[in-house]
């Protein structure tokens, strides 16, 4: 894999980092890497519809500044990937929802990934329940102001809303606003939504998720943190019906700029959890990670004559 080289450029960001940094700790916007970087080469990523499949192929580099990595919280340098994923498209509600294990829940409409999950737990117990959550403010994991890091095989991801993408998507306006897809077909917007959900012309609002941080406290012992539950951890959130909204899944039923009849779409927020942790339909098992050289996730499967030539 080639090391993106990087350019330096004005970052026109501020004042969308500083709106979204209102509903997260002011520690985390403290944090927060300056996004002033492009890289090179360039994007790449096609998205094709092939009969009832969305193929996507990329190379996982932003279209938009990054932060400098590595930096004193994330050693990795971005590199380019080979990604190469299926999703319906036209995807199905499932039985039960599906929570998101250790793996993408979808893929930017630059080729970025979007992987809210953390490698990091309390003492470092990979099997506990106590899983870090990275926007929470309490661990810095040299995120930039895209909400974004890389993982040590370069593979540079989304933890939260990509500020800088939703910008150029946007232009600044508040709209709907496609950003991706999901690993199980359905589409991810930002921020807003309609005020009714099915009427495109009763405006824009931004739309809350329905999880709120736990009452009390998590017990204390020698396998847990103990204290008050503040969003330090995953697991220190919980879903209220009703209370937000949108659903367990991070998502809802309505119209869209792009689906005018009506679909299941999810929405990236401006509080937990950020991008979704559930699936409302199936999601494709070319998301899934596969231990093997280069790029973890589904370039096994890809077959060599269709594999991206980076």
């Amino acid at each position: 894999m080639r090391r993106p080289r990087l350019l330096t450029t004005n970052s026109l960001l501020h004042l969308l980092i500083a709106t979204i940094a209102t509903a997260h700790s002011s520690r985390l916007h403290e944090q927060l890497v300056s996004a002033n970087q492009m890289l090179t080469p360039a994007s790449s990523c096609t998205m094709t519809t092939i009969g009832t499949q969305r193929v996507i192929e990329a190379n996982g580099i932003p279209t938009h500044p990054v932060g400098a990595f590595p930096n004193r919280r994330n050693p990795h340098t971005i590199r380019e990937q080979r990604y190469y994923f299926r999703i319906p498209s036209q995807p199905d509600i499932a039985d039960q929802p599906t929570p998101l294990i250790r793996q993408p829940f979808g893929i930017a409409l630059n080729g970025v990934l979007f992987d809210p999950g953390t490698a990091e737990y309390y003492q470092r117990d990979r099997n506990s329940k106590w899983n870090y959550e990275a926007l929470s403010g309490q661990i810095s994991l040299g995120l930039d102001e895209n909400h974004a890091h890389v993982q040590p095989n370069g593979a540079y991801h989304y933890h939260g809303l990509p500020t800088a993408l939703f910008n150029e998507r946007s232009g600044d306006n508040e709209q709907m606003t496609l950003l991706g897809w999901a690993a199980d077909g359905f589409p991810i917007y930002g921020l807003f939504g309609y005020k009714d959900p099915y009427n495109a012309s009763s405006g824009v609002s931004k739309l809350k998720s329905s999880y709120r941080v736990k009452q009390g406290k998590r017990g204390s012992t020698h396998r847990a943190p103990g204290g008050k539950y503040d969003g330090t951890f995953t697991i220190d959130y919980e879903y209220v019906q009703g209370l937000g909204d949108l659903d367990e899944c991070g998502g809802r039923f309505g119209v869209t700029p792009e689906f005018t009849s009506g679909t299941y779409y999810y929405v990236l927020t401006d509080d937990y959890p950020f991008i979704p942790r559930m699936f409302r339909g199936i999601p494709d098992p070319s998301f899934e990670r596969r231990r093997g050289r280069g790029n973890r996730r589904s370039q096994t499967d890809v077959p060599p004559d269709r594999r991206p030539k980076l």
